[in-house]
């Protein structure tokens, strides 16, 4: 019996489902029962009558999942697979931060700790961020933003006002620089340039699409181009390709890759199924908290919108 084998049997026995984030390993991704961003993961994983929940992502995602489905054994193969960003802002900090900025609302970004979520307003995506500031700036001045300030600054100029952005970022995204978008637009001159907007302003600038990794999906699937830069984790061609067999993509730098992201083998998923390693818990209050911040963010959206 093959590793694969092996891991679909356990599945079915154990009654778990298998999510994988866009920029986890080929073969990890092939597995899924669900690829795709963080918190939309999430959100398909509650909706099934699945038991387990095999979250193949970096820890705050497996986080995210207990949030949403805390009545659910989660569990993630790499217990050291962290998100530097993530792990940029602390509770405590943001605590502080809303002390120095009385009166403002708290958005933090789902890349964060559960304890932060629990300590901001509204949570959001990189596909909502936009709609959510804008629905939060109907009933304040004044938005603290956390933790990345590459998306707060494109945030900001979207909508044309000044946040409190924290200064936290991807260290993935920014190796991402405007010279590997221009030297790869003169390789690749009819291509169009799709980047995340955890890069960057001089890279956006460069962009014909800024985008969630979701986002990128669609739009790659609905253009009629069939060339594009992609400027992200480079873990998201392989399902570009998959989706899109007739399409070329080029990675917009070769240095964007999360080592964490790639800390994910068949073999710990193997033994997560085998041994029920690792398993996320979360304490009760911080689970309710949490779950207020994410509520809220459903709540200025309208509908979950995928980041």
């Amino acid at each position: 019996m093959t590793i694969v084998e092996k891991i679909l049997k356990l599945k079915k026995e154990k009654n778990a489902v298998l999510l994988v984030h866009n920029y986890q390993l080929p073969e990890v991704q092939d597995i899924a029962d669900y690829v795709g961003d963080s918190l939309n993961l999430s959100v398909q994983a509650s909706k099934t009558d699945a038991d387990v929940i095999v979250f193949c992502g970096v820890y705050f995602m497996a986080e995210t999942a207990k949030i949403i489905s805390p009545q659910k054994t989660v569990l993630i193969p790499a217990a050291d697979a962290g998100c530097p960003m993530a792990d940029m802002i602390t509770a405590d900090q943001l605590r502080d931060l809303k002390k120095q900025n009385p009166g403002a609302v708290a958005v933090c970004y789902v890349n964060t700790s559960a304890e932060v979520k629990a300590e901001c307003d509204v949570c959001c995506t990189s596909a909502n961020a936009v709609d959510v500031v804008q629905g939060v700036l109907r009933q304040t001045d004044k938005v603290v933003f956390v933790p990345d300030k590459y998306l707060c600054g494109y945030v900001s100029r979207t909508i044309g006002k000044q946040l409190i952005c924290w200064q936290g970022y991807c260290p993935t995204h920014a190796k991402i620089l405007d010279q590997d978008i221009l030297r790869m637009k003169k390789a690749h001159p009819r291509a169009e340039v799709l980047v995340h907007p955890e890069c960057n302003a001089e890279v956006i600038k460069l962009a014909d699409k800024t985008v969630s990794t979701e986002g990128m999906c669609r739009y790659v699937q609905q253009s009629s181009c069939r060339e594009f830069i992609i400027g992200t984790e480079i873990g998201i061609i392989h399902r570009l390709k998959k989706d899109n067999p007739d399409k070329e993509f080029y990675p917009a730098s070769e240095l964007g890759v999360c080592p964490n992201m790639k800390k994910t083998t068949l073999e710990k998923v193997l033994y997560s199924l085998e041994h029920s390693y690792y398993e996320v818990t979360l304490p009760e209050d911080i689970i309710k908290r949490s779950q207020k911040s994410i509520q809220e963010m459903l709540r200025y959206t309208g509908k979950n919108k995928r980041g």
